[in-house]
């Protein structure tokens, strides 16, 4: 199975950080953000990795080559320096994820979830990995009922993760351009053709100066 990185957004909040680095490649626990992900999906078998990109995009290209020294073989996706949205993202690098179903992880996430377990769910159009609300975003994205399927709303909100297998159906016949993922997805969900599951492990958005601080005390506190 292959996994695309998704890393081409601009960073707004993370300014001025991301004013001459991209944000994938800004520091934690001295690696470049971008290059743990690409650890842990190469530990868990997943080492055909794509990666889109957009603003600054050349210095990923420059840092991570052909992804040999992490033990994958990357292949990139640019997508210019406004960037495509997320499910634009994808249909553009479509011809390089082919016909299988694909694992997609949002590159400005930190995690110590087990990629290795999504290899064998079955998945209609998407299956999505979905976390506890942060402070942050205390409302949630989306319900999961005891059969697993995802719902817009149930008594229980949680957060999307950034990370799902999505089945290339899922973006059959759109368009290529700017494209956002959510309306795709909720159209998926209200045919009932969205699975998720329930994480509780270590997660953090790296939205802000302030969580990159966080992450980088996390990861000093478990050494």
């Amino acid at each position: 199975m292959k996994a695309m990185i998704l890393a081409a957004g601009r960073g707004e909040r993370m300014r001025p950080l991301t004013d001459h680095t991209p944000k994938p490649l800004l520091l934690v626990a001295g690696k470049p953000i971008i290059e743990h992900t690409i650890t842990q999906l190469v530990a868990a078998g997943f080492t055909e990795i794509v990666i889109n990109h957009a603003h600054l995009g050349e210095q990923i290209e420059a840092a991570l080559g052909n992804g040999q020294a992490l033990g994958a073989s990357i292949c990139y996706s640019p997508e210019g320096e406004q960037g495509l949205e997320t499910a634009g993202g994808i249909i553009n690098a479509q011809p390089l994820l082919g016909d299988d179903v694909f694992l997609v992880v949002n590159g400005d996430i930190a995690t110590d979830f087990d990629f290795a377990t999504l290899k064998n769910i079955p998945v209609d159009l998407a299956h999505l990995v979905l976390v506890a609300n942060p402070k942050h975003h205390p409302k949630g994205d989306f319900g999961l009922d005891d059969t697993g399927l995802v719902y817009e709303h149930t008594r229980e909100q949680y957060t999307f993760s950034g990370i799902g297998l999505y089945s290339p159906k899922l973006f059959h016949n759109l368009p290529a351009g700017s494209r956002k993922l959510g309306p795709l997805l909720r159209q998926a969900i209200a045919k009932q053709q969205i699975s998720g599951q329930k994480f509780i492990g270590f997660w953090i958005d790296i939205g802000t100066p302030e969580r990159l601080q966080e992450l980088n005390h996390h990861y000093k506190a478990t050494k």
